[in-house]
């Protein structure tokens, strides 16, 4: 075995239990709040023509690819497949959410939408490292 399957072998043999019940609450989190997205986009559509000046159809464009990826991403986290790309997908949505839709006078309320957005970040960048885990839903085949 090479140097990157003996850290891969490592850290499939030592990764705890609450990471994946960790990400499968994210993903399923995830999943919401693109649903969420999908049925008031025309809210969506309002908050980023304020923010951003784009044209019409890039900013039906992006809020399409946010509540889409959301969902994909979600649904990849689950189930435990192709964890880093899904990560991949939703962290430059979570970047541009953190400095262009929540750089707003009221974000250091107690329940601002800033904490959660930073959290969600922080988790995603975590799986990007750590990876999927022992528990899959769906296995590809090893070799």
């Amino acid at each position: 075995m090479n140097l990157v399957q003996r850290v891969e072998h490592w850290g499939d043999t030592h990764h705890p239990q609450w990471l994946d019940i960790l990400r499968i609450a994210l993903g399923v989190f995830l999943c919401y709040k693109g649903v969420e997205f999908l049925t008031n986009m025309s809210g969506m559509l309002a908050l980023m023509t304020t923010k951003m000046s784009f044209g019409s159809f890039t900013s039906v464009l992006m809020s399409n690819y946010i509540s889409f990826a959301h969902i994909l991403g979600g649904i990849l986290l689950i189930l435990g497949v192709l964890t880093r790309f899904a990560c991949i997908l939703q962290i430059p949505i979570l970047i541009g959410a953190i400095f262009f839709i929540n750089a707003s006078p009221d974000m250091y309320r107690p329940f601002s939408q800033m904490l959660l957005a930073i959290v969600v970040l922080l988790l995603l960048v975590l799986f990007l490292i750590v990876g999927n885990g022992r528990l899959q839903f769906l296995k590809f085949s090893e070799k």
